[in-house]
């Protein structure tokens, strides 16, 4: 990735001119020492400053898609989410950079390179057919900051805009099952392979319907204990759809409550509700009760070491290690299960299908709307699989209404 140069220019002189030398071109900015020179100095750094790849491109001088993809990403860093910015850059690095990191002009990235580098977005088999179609989006999104930021003329971002989403069924794509509920007595016979830390955020966000991030991002200090009403909130510091139904508070009933309780106990605000290394702790506590032979003073001198060292697990889960550690207690389970109880794999995004579902079979679909935190009901339908227990209900209590037995003639 070449390297912007985006420092303030010296101000030079040349005879009786004032100019600035930027990126192999003179800028003449007047008489020298005079307030006009001054003041188109500090309007060039400006430019500079908001623009890394100033100036636009000109006469033989153009931008390269390389210089363009590595601006944004200086822009991505410092104002996207960083699940984000590692989404766009790997779309860059890994695909982008090297099908046009030379010296392609981006006047020159039309729609055939679009497919192209989508084209690589398939056969890396990376991604699933909708992820591959929002890379490509990425892809037009890069050049419509490229725009904003007149680095990119608007007659190249509209052409990109006309190449189509890639349909289901694509030649080699491939799409993902569509995510199910996952029964609540799978749950019950996964839990008891579970430390308690991981047993509290599975029963917590099976009952709330909560999406993983809600559950493993949550603090001490966003759990509200003092409104005196019998319920406490847990209100999230950023919620998904926020921007649409405002902002979210989970009411927590006692058997909420009796799940958070054991990890609120001695904790600052900012410290995780369900921490790994809590759970870590939980899971060697149990290895321990279990060990069939004494320990060995070495052993004991290696762990009061290790006791002393800072902890190498994060204080926070995240989804790679929430959803592993659902796996691992699944494949631990099945170690001990006879075949005829083996657990079926699933997934922590699979609860709030499972929520979902529940509540709509026990109540309406605005109260599914409400727990799920959507817009719309429609939204809320997704996460809902309850039209074959419907149909099944159905057809138990069917009558063939052209049947003329016992019909009187």
């Amino acid at each position: 990735m070449p390297k912007l140069i985006n420092r303030n220019p010296k101000l030079s002189k040349l005879g009786k001119y004032a100019v600035v030398y930027y990126r192999g071109k003179i800028h003449y900015l007047g008489r020298h020492g005079t307030p006009e020179a001054l003041t188109a100095y500090n309007r060039l750094c400006a430019e500079i400053q908001a623009n890394p790849v100033f100036p636009p491109p000109s006469g033989e001088k153009r931008i390269t898609v390389r210089e363009l993809t590595a601006a944004f990403l200086d822009h991505a860093s410092a104002n996207l989410d960083p699940t984000s910015y590692s989404f766009y850059r790997v779309i860059i690095l890994d695909f982008l950079d090297n099908l046009y990191g030379d010296e392609t002009p981006v006047e020159e990235f039309t729609p055939r390179c679009l497919k192209l580098v989508r084209d690589e977005f398939v056969r890396s088999c990376r991604f699933c057919r909708n992820i591959v179609n929002r890379c490509t989006k990425c892809v037009i999104a890069i050049f419509a900051w490229g725009v904003e930021n007149e680095l990119v003329q608007e007659t190249t971002w509209r052409a990109l805009k006309t190449v189509k989403t890639l349909a289901k069924g694509h030649p080699g794509t491939f799409d993902h099952k569509e995510r199910e509920a996952v029964p609540d007595e799978v749950i019950l016979r996964t839990l008891p392979f579970m430390p308690p830390t991981l047993r509290a955020m599975v029963q917590l966000q099976r009952i709330l319907g909560m999406r993983p991030n809600e559950i493993f991002k949550m603090r001490v200090g966003d759990i509200d204990r003092t409104r005196g009403n019998g319920l406490w909130y847990y209100v999230p510091g950023s919620y998904k759809t926020s921007a649409f139904v405002g902002k979210i508070q989970f009411p927590l009933g006692k058997p909420e409550q009796e799940l958070i309780t054991p990890y609120l106990e001695g904790k600052q605000a900012d410290n995780a509700v369900f921490s790994p290394r809590t759970a870590m702790a939980e899971r060697k506590i149990e290895k321990r009760a279990h060990r069939k032979t004494k320990i060995s003073p070495s052993q004991a001198a290696r762990d009061e070491t290790r006791a002393a060292k800072p902890s190498r697990y994060s204080e926070f889960y995240n989804r790679d290690s929430y959803r592993n550690a659902i796996e691992h207690a699944i494949t631990k389970g099945n170690k001990v299960l006879p075949e005829s109880d083996k657990i079926p794999h699933w997934t922590p995004h699979q609860l709030r299908h499972t929520a979902a579902t529940v509540t709509e079979l026990s109540h309406s679909d605005e109260d599914v709307q409400a727990l799920l935190g959507h817009r719309t009901v429609n939204m809320s339908k997704r996460y809902t699989h309850t039209q074959l227990v419907r149909r099944e209900e159905l057809a138990r209590n069917r009558q063939n209404p052209f049947d003329t037995k016992g019909v009187e003639s």
